[in-house]
């Protein structure tokens, strides 16, 4: 974060990604909610929005953020699509050979090269 903002897109719930998002000082995060009732079970899930990775990159870019995004699922391509430039990164080879216009890399190294290329 000393070189640039990193928000966080994730389909996992707010739940399951708290302890992570400590031991990384809490960056911004947008993920899902699960609901859960005052016993403590699961009740249910809340979806922040639909689509909501391309979506939170689409009104990033609509106030002049310039964004570089990196993932390694389908549900990543969208968001990959709709920034300025972004990166498969230890994606499996389906993924990767299904989407040959993509760029990917497998070591840390080579994302952070090339995101600060981007800078």
């Amino acid at each position: 974060r000393a070189k640039t903002q990193v928000i966080i897109l994730s389909d996992t719930f707010t739940q399951f990604a708290q302890p992570l998002m400590a031991k990384l000082g809490y960056p911004t995060l947008f993920c899902n909610e699960l609901l859960v009732a005052q016993d403590g079970s699961i009740s249910g899930y809340s979806l922040r929005q639909n689509d909501g990775k391309r979506k939170a990159v689409k009104a990033l870019k609509s106030i002049n953020a310039k964004i570089f995004a990196a993932g390694d699922s389908f549900n990543d391509l969208g968001m990959i699509e709709e920034a300025d430039t972004g990166m498969l990164f230890k994606a499996p080879d389906s993924i990767k050979k299904a989407h040959t216009k993509i760029a990917s890399c497998e070591e840390y190294d080579e994302l952070l090269s090339a995101i600060e290329s981007f800078l």
